[in-house]
């Protein structure tokens, strides 16, 4: 066999979490897995994650055999290995010794041994002794032909915080972050606005992460904070990276967590060869499966989108979490139907935490695709091993394409702790929610939209949408002038162009006042007899959220207020810009609205659903193509799936073939119940 690199597998992975570790006393399990893991058609296992006490069980004494042992078995059966570093759990040997490497949390209490990520990513003993470990494993494993790629330790800060320490060294290190950005205490002063309640800073030794013992009102100091702890975080992850390529030329990345508010994952994509993510729906939690399924289409699209690229679904789960207050069962076909969403979204895997359920502590109930006493004999296993023979038939027309959407809508990490600390009208705004609430339509209607943020290019886009774009960073303004200028569509809403990025207010005119054609004033947050509603193509849609009240200044009015005192004030407008336009939505509405909006948008546009389709409600599609060839062909695929709990019927427009059957289909289809059918051209 020749070595394979994760990047290029040559199929879709299909595995998982494996922890061999926890059963080194049970070799007869470990044999087991084996002849399972052929069973489910698994092909790759991730290795290593939380093994550091195994691999060094004491300081400097290292003991590999037993991890080569597994990697050149699984090897000689076909099954190959992300190897992780496995830093997420720090041995006691290590916390015991080096009272530093453990994080002090915003009250100046340093924490005790345990969990996970309770590091202090300023320690130079923790990167010492995590450089030392990563090294020898390279130089052991990184050419190795059973190991495709490096898995950088586990859901960084991930510890139920917000990965940040306040200790002395991370204190220092963050005034030197400081002194760099801004050079000067004047500098730092006016972009804080210390002069509010007279924080003025004399000396840069006065200057401390915010903390409830202390300050925390400090807008730009808060921004600048969590600014701070995620690069911090980026940096240790980055000796991680130069430890392993010290000796090892395999691609890095590591596991991400969806919107995870406290590091910026488009700079984290940054120091990754490939993006990896763990997703974990609350299928089953509502009145139907609608919004759970937008939610994780809008988090696939993310990952894609960090570098416009397949990705992998680095775990998820066959069947249950045992963490959310209730854990409810995946209901028969909605694993296959979220394992395949994942895939209709731009991953080239599927992968489990985890492959054998454990016997104790906090995730022996989390679900597996081996349960702790029956084997292959379960609904679980059969669904997984089903799953990978479907993954098998459509790897040879998904492998070599991606999503290649016309539609980007901003998300932006900074902007979102800006917004979560604004004190303003709603201090119950929820960005993520928002955004996703603006994404749910285009899903609906089977069109795929990348996600930026601020400081992504936008010439690619035919439509940029950037809802609640409060925080306005250096040069974003002038990049929408020439985008809308040179032909683009830009939508955005109320609550956008509020602040710099200091999160200091702009006063006088709205940063794009001449793209928008429009002149901001006051904002409410309607309810109770304030209640309003937007009219609309001659429709009533009611207003769920915050509203801006604005005059035009050159913008075409589309949609009113109806209600209220500003009742006839404008609640959507046109403005017409070089040879694109710009919208603003000055509300924000119920999903219809967005619906019937976008709808008129892309059909304007040319960038409606690529499958000729009639679609159901519930029923959606993606669709992942080859880059264009020369004389421009391009193959494409096609994820019809269906969320609904009943079966529901569509109507294909054209004649195209089931990949895996290749069954001619056209005109009225059903789909059965979280069925996903995979589709291309019938030729």
């Amino acid at each position: 066999m020749n070595q394979k690199r994760m990047g290029s597998f040559g199929g879709i992975i299909h595995g998982g979490d494996y922890n061999p570790d926890q059963w080194l006393d049970r070799p007869e399990i470990l044999e087991e897995d084996l002849q399972l893991m052929k069973k489910a058609n698994v092909n790759c296992v991730s290795l290593g994650i939380f093994a550091w006490s195994h691999l060094e069980p004491e300081e400097g004494r290292y003991d590999f055999d037993w991890l080569e042992r597994i990697i050149q078995r699984l090897y000689e059966n076909d099954i190959y290995t992300i190897l992780a570093t496995p830093t997420g759990g720090m041995p006691q040997w290590l916390t015991g010794r080096y009272e530093e490497v453990l994080q002090v949390n915003a009250y100046g209490m340093r924490n005790y041994p345990g969990k996970r990520h309770n590091y202090c990513p300023s320690s130079p003993v923790m990167r010492e002794k995590t450089r030392q470990l990563d090294t020898r494993l390279a130089e052991r494993f990184g050419s190795h032909p059973g190991v495709i790629g490096w898995h950088i330790s586990n859901e960084i800060g991930g510890n139920g915080g917000d990965g940040a320490c306040h200790c002395d060294k991370c204190q220092g290190a963050f005034r030197k972050w400081l002194q760099d950005k801004y050079g000067t205490l004047d500098r730092l002063n006016a972009a804080w606005w210390t002069s509010f309640w007279s924080h003025t800073y004399t000396d840069w030794s006065q200057v401390k992460s915010p903390s409830p013992r202390g300050e925390n009102l400090v807008h730009g100091q808060n921004l600048d904070w969590r600014r701070f702890v995620d690069c911090q975080q980026r940096s240790f992850c980055r000796e991680e990276i130069k430890a392993v390529r010290s000796h090892s030329s395999l691609p890095v990345t590591t596991n991400m967590m969806e919107f995870f508010e406290p590091l910026n994952y488009f700079k984290w994509a940054e120091e990754l060869d490939i993006i990896s993510w763990d997703s974990y729906p609350d299928w089953h939690s509502g009145s139907d499966e609608l919004q759970t399924a937008a939610g994780a289409a809008a988090a696939h699209s993310l990952m894609r989108s960090l570098k416009k690229s397949s990705f992998l679904l680095m775990e998820s789960t066959p069947s249950v979490v045992n963490w959310r207050q209730i854990n409810r069962l995946k209901r028969p076909g909605m694993h296959e139907l979220s394992s395949l969403q994942a895939i209709a979204c731009g991953s080239d895997s599927v992968q489990y935490f985890q492959w054998r359920k454990g016997r104790g502590s906090s995730e022996k109930y989390h679900g597996a695709v081996v349960d702790h006493r029956n084997g292959e004999d379960t609904r679980v296993f059969r669904e997984v091993a089903r799953l990978g023979e479907r993954l098998e038939k459509i790897a040879p027309k998904v492998i070599g394409t991606c999503n290649r959407p016309r539609i980007a809508i901003v998300f932006d990490w900074e902007n979102w702790w800006a917004v979560k600390d604004a004190w303003a009208v709603d201090n119950n705004l929820n960005y993520q929610s928002v955004f996703v609430d603006f994404f749910r339509p285009l899903w609906e209607l089977g069109i795929d939209a990348d996600v930026v943020d601020m400081e992504g290019e936008l010439d690619a886009y035919s439509v940029v949408i950037a809802p609640l774009n409060y925080m306005y960073k250096e040069g974003y303004a002038e990049k929408v002038r020439s985008f809308v200028r040179q032909g683009g569509c830009y939508i955005t809403t109320c609550w956008s162009g509020e602040v710099n990025d200091s999160d200091l207010t702009y006063t006088g005119a709205h940063p794009l006042e001449d793209v928008l054609g429009i002149r901001t004033e006051e904002i409410d947050a309607p309810g109770g007899y304030c209640e309003n509603s937007v009219r609309y193509q001659g429709t009533d849609y009611r207003i769920t959220g915050l509203c801006g009240l604005v005059h035009t200044k050159g913008a075409e009015v589309l949609a009113e207020y109806q209600q209220d005192f500003y009742k006839g004030y404008p609640a959507l407008t046109k403005n017409t810009f070089g040879r694109g336009e710009a919208y603003y939505i000055a509300s924000l509405n119920e999903r219809s609205f967005l619906k019937a909006f976008y709808s008129d948008i892309v059909k304007e546009r040319g960038l409606g659903c690529g499958l000729q389709v009639r679609l159901a409600e519930g029923v959606t599609v993606n669709e992942r193509s080859t880059p264009a060839q020369d004389n421009g062909a391009v193959e494409r695929v096609w994820f019809l799936q269906n969320f609904n709990r009943e079966p529901a019927a569509v109507e294909l427009l054209a004649r195209y073939e089931n990949v895996e059957t290749g069954e001619t289909l056209t005109g009225r289809i059903t789909l059965k119940t979280f069925e996903c059918m995979v589709l291309t051209e019938k030729k």
